[in-house]
């Protein structure tokens, strides 16, 4: 009786044991992808959307059977808004983790941090966010809009609006000069002019001054490339010293951080900005994604903007690089994200170019109105013509990095 007894307790735990070992075994197989982005600090307000478009790229990936027959696991990294800490988990999601591939970045600091690094470790890299342009990377694909894109567009239709003299507003990094240098392209190429070019620290909150030399400047609008949580204060300042509709202002960035949501409509209405997605597209593939992110989220849904949704396309082009290659080898990857260019989602078509890395894309003006975008105009399958100009991985496939374009 007892040995009968020490076999059926004996079967009983296997049985019992094998859903988990089934779970070990699924996981093991599991392919990993790693997203770094700020879920935390000064940069949280851009990271969040990020993370729940990665997040719902996941889920997708693993509702339709996942990739080469093995689910998609993604390990979230916080890196608290700090650039060492970037770096540090770029490290470890590429030596410890062994990802096949690594979403993320935010600042353009924050990608030259951890480029270098990916590229180092043969890991592949996707950046999702929109840039001033240049970097040409064959381990790095961009599925963000550049100055090319959307400069070029908000320029020409401010322009025929406000007049040709345009004072600018920049974050003081590598990001907000370059694009500085656009600002004043686009404006001479249409007649215009940058009269004065003012550049700020991300922990800059004061800007009494600089609004007073506007007032004295007089320019027909302003051109806004503020970045963070610390430059909104800008806008606030801006309608407190009463000139909110004043001097119309544009801006290559602002919404990415759903300031149009936080600020009330005095102090943003009119603000005009163009990107490769608003959540206010009325297209049946951008109401099917909202419903799938309502669904998996609830009452936490974020609001979407460009950075949060190229974040999901650039795990769908990673994806359809995998399932072209039929395995994670990282060259015969890229070759699939090459050969295999289009991913057709929320915010239209994103085709990836072999020669740059970078994203055609549909192209949509909007302006703000009681904290919504009002779209007023698409520009289909806009090419990354800066990017363009200086970078070719089709002749220069060693090529590695970012090219400093001369605008103008």
């Amino acid at each position: 009786m007892n040995i009968h007894r020490r076999r059926f307790l004996q079967s009983s735990a296997a049985v019992l044991a094998a859903p988990a070992l089934i779970t070990q075994a699924r996981a093991a197989d599991a392919i990993k992808i790693a997203g770094i982005f700020d879920q935390s600090g000064g940069l949280d307000i851009y990271g969040l959307p990020m993370v729940a478009c990665l997040e719902l790229a996941v889920d997708d990936l693993n509702a339709s059977g996942g990739l080469i027959g093995r689910p998609v696991e993604l390990i979230k990294y916080d890196p608290q808004s700090n650039i060492q800490f970037y770096t540090q988990f770029a490290t470890e999601a590429a030596t410890k983790d062994k990802v096949a591939a690594v979403i993320a970045g935010i600042t353009s600091a924050s990608r030259e941090a951890i480029r270098p690094v990916l590229r180092r470790y043969q890991t592949l890299y996707f950046y999702p966010t929109l840039y001033e342009g240049g970097v040409c990377d064959r381990n790095t694909f961009m599925t963000g809009t550049t100055p090319g894109q959307t400069i070029d567009k908000i320029l020409p239709a401010a322009m025929k609006q406000w007049g040709k003299k345009i004072y600018v507003l920049a974050a003081d990094y590598n990001y907000g000069q370059i694009s500085a240098d656009w600002v004043k392209k686009y404006a001479k190429d249409n007649g215009g002019e940058v009269i004065a070019a003012d550049f700020f620290p991300l922990d800059v909150t004061e800007f009494g001054p600089t609004i007073k030399k506007i007032q004295a400047a007089k320019p027909g609008m302003v051109f806004t490339i503020l970045v963070g949580g610390n430059h909104m204060s800008f806008f606030r300042q801006w309608a407190a010293a009463g000139m909110a509709g004043q001097i119309p202002i544009a801006s290559s960035d602002f919404g990415t951080g759903n300031e149009h949501k936080v600020l009330t409509p005095a102090e943003s209405n009119g603000i005009l900005a163009a990107y490769g997605y608003f959540q206010e597209l009325q297209t049946p593939a951008n109401a099917a994604f909202l419903e799938r992110l309502r669904h998996k989220f609830g009452d936490k849904t974020p609001y979407l903007n460009e950075l949060a949704v190229k974040t999901w396309y650039a795990v769908m082009h990673w994806a359809n690089g995998v399932k072209t290659a039929g395995s994670l080898d990282r060259m015969a990857v890229i070759k699939g994200v090459e050969t295999n260019p289009v991913v057709d989602g929320p915010g239209g078509r994103s085709t990836m170019e072999a020669a740059t890395h970078h994203c055609r894309m549909d192209i949509h003006l909007a302006s703000v109105k009681d904290g919504a975008f009002v779209v007023s105009q698409s520009f289909p399958q806009e090419p990354p013509s800066d990017t363009a100009a200086v970078c070719d991985l089709i002749k220069n496939p060693d090529e590695d990095k970012q090219f400093v374009i001369k605008a103008g």
